[in-house]
């Protein structure tokens, strides 16, 4: 038998509203027809681009051709747009952060046990590529028991500008990049149960939302992890830094340069000091190819699609979703968190 092809729609045609608009054109299974913006001249774009746009959410909502709807918006009208698609009878994939807090989330979760739709978050980031590279060597174990995860994101141009520089709107970085990173950091953790939290906030560029972030988090599996933004750093750091007890390793972006090392003899005989500044060190020397060896990254190949064909195969009984609601409501309270540590200068347990 056939399978129907998914229709979809998607609210909000910015920057996301148009990415999501033509992965929807590519992906088999869906098929898009069309999208609806409060701005007429998004509206007038997406025409010129031989898309259909209509002339209101509600009619978009009432096209009986549309099973699944995507909402593209900024961060503070989620949860309307989210609970009315739902109540229209549409499956909802929202953009991240799905809200503004975990008890508007909490309501649009309701909403979608109410009417008995599908209802996830696009966390797209859990398929780049140097992420999932990072998880196949935590998961294989190839640098022993890691201990110590650093991922980070530094960019040297600010907040982009419009509603995500606007607090009102759900502005700044925490909620626009720390989104991706603490839930690239709670899905490779998996079990592992968080422990503590402290995080500050920079606000370089912007008085009113953060434009920067750093989070130290520690769980029960020993590992600690670290996850910054920066957008007023003119010399970047690595995207993943890892080492465990039996190697270490750097990627240093998003193309997954980088390399392994490995230890195959920890001690080492008559082991010459080096000049080190203004003195002596042996703790510090460099270790030679005799007990170190080293590897490039071989980087784990990944298809973004797989989000919106794990979202087309749910609609059709045949996989369990993905990113589940527990999930988000994890990833929610953690970022509430954030800005709790952040606003009292205190590590937060758990």
């Amino acid at each position: 038998m056939t399978k129907r092809t998914i229709g979809g729609a998607v609210i909000g045609y910015g920057g996301m509203g148009n990415f999501h608009s033509e992965k929807m054109q590519t992906v088999d299974g869906i098929e898009l027809i069309g999208v609806y913006d409060i701005d007429p001249k998004q509206n007038e774009l997406a025409k010129s681009r031989g898309i259909h746009a209509y002339a209101s959410r509600e009619e978009l909502l009432a096209d009986p051709r549309i099973d699944l709807v995507t909402v593209a918006t900024p961060n503070d009208v989620h949860k309307e747009i989210v609970i009315a698609a739902l109540a229209a009878g549409k499956n909802v994939i929202c953009e991240k952060p799905v809200a503004m807090n975990s008890a508007e989330l909490d309501e649009m979760i309701a909403a979608a046990n109410k009417y008995g739709k599908l209802f996830t978050v696009h966390q797209n980031r859990r398929w780049d590529e140097d992420y999932l590279t990072v998880k196949k060597i935590f998961d294989e174990k190839q640098l022993g028991s890691i201990y110590r995860i650093e991922s980070r994101v530094h960019g040297s141009r600010g907040i982009p500008s419009g509603w995500r520089e606007e607090k009102e709107h759900g502005g700044g970085m925490v909620l626009d990049w720390g989104v991706h990173l603490l839930d690239q950091m709670l899905t490779m953790m998996g079990d592992a149960k968080l422990l503590s939290l402290y995080a500050t906030l920079t606000n370089i560029t912007n008085d009113e939302c953060d434009d920067g972030f750093t989070v130290l988090a520690k769980f029960d599996n020993g590992v600690e992890w670290i996850a910054e933004v920066g957008t007023c750093n003119y010399i970047e750091m690595p995207r993943w830094y890892a080492f465990g007890d039996s190697g270490s390793v750097i990627i240093r972006n998003w193309d997954c340069e980088g390399e392994i090392a490995k230890i195959y003899n920890r001690g080492e005989d008559d082991v010459p000091p080096i000049q080190a500044g203004a003195g002596l060190t042996r703790t510090m020397a460099p270790r030679n190819e005799k007990t170190v060896e080293k590897f490039p990254v071989e980087k784990v190949k990944s298809d973004w699609a797989e989000y919106y064909k794990n979202v087309i195969a749910t609609l059709h009984g045949e996989a369990e979703i993905v990113v589940t609601h527990d999930q988000q409501r994890r990833l929610m309270k953690l970022l509430e968190a954030v800005f709790e540590s952040a606003r009292k200068g205190e590590v937060i347990h758990f």
